[in-house]
């Protein structure tokens, strides 16, 4: 969990705790506040280089700041595919790989291709190595779909199941 996701937590509880018209102003402060600095971040980014720009926006607290403005230099689209490109390496050693289907209402879409694609031990893994590069590159993402994730059967007291695979027998 980022430092912005923690402040953002931090913020929806406190509001919780207003109740009525109390409740209603508190909401209108905070709305009032993101745009006062939503405005200042924005300045910030127009005076500044492109090069400046990127290199801000590769820290975690930035890139969250300028993401819950909407004022990151690249779209979210852009973000996410290079951080399939980071994760595909270790996709490629299980003879898989994976594909950008769609981003849509803050969710994205994707697809494992290969070996990966229906052997539960290995979707289940890829399926969070994919979260934590996407979830880190656009926070602004809600949840990731991944198809070809087959889910993990479990046994007696709720532990995973592990696949049943021949195992080849040498006979002399």
């Amino acid at each position: 969990m980022t430092e912005v996701d923690r402040v953002g937590e931090r913020i929806e509880q406190l509001l919780g705790e207003f109740s009525g018209e109390d409740a209603e102003l508190a909401e209108d402060l905070v709305h009032t506040l993101l745009e006062f600095y939503g405005a200042g971040l924005a300045r910030i980014v127009e005076v500044v280089d492109r090069p400046l720009l990127d290199r801000l926006a590769e820290d975690d607290h930035i890139r969250g700041l300028l993401v819950l403005h909407d004022l990151h230099p690249r779209s979210t689209h852009e973000r996410v595919t290079e951080a399939l490109d980071k994760v595909r390496p270790y996709l490629g050693s299980h003879a898989g790989d994976v594909e950008f289907v769609e981003i849509a209402d803050g969710v994205l879409r994707l697809r494992l291709q290969g070996t990966c694609d229906g052997c539960p031990s290995s979707t289940v893994t890829a399926k969070y190595a994919i979260e934590r590069v996407v979830r880190e590159a656009a926070p602004e993402i809600s949840d990731v779909v991944v198809e070809g994730v087959v889910p993990e059967e479990t046994g007696p007291g709720g532990r995973p199941l592990l696949p049943l695979v021949p195992c080849p027998v040498e006979v002399p």
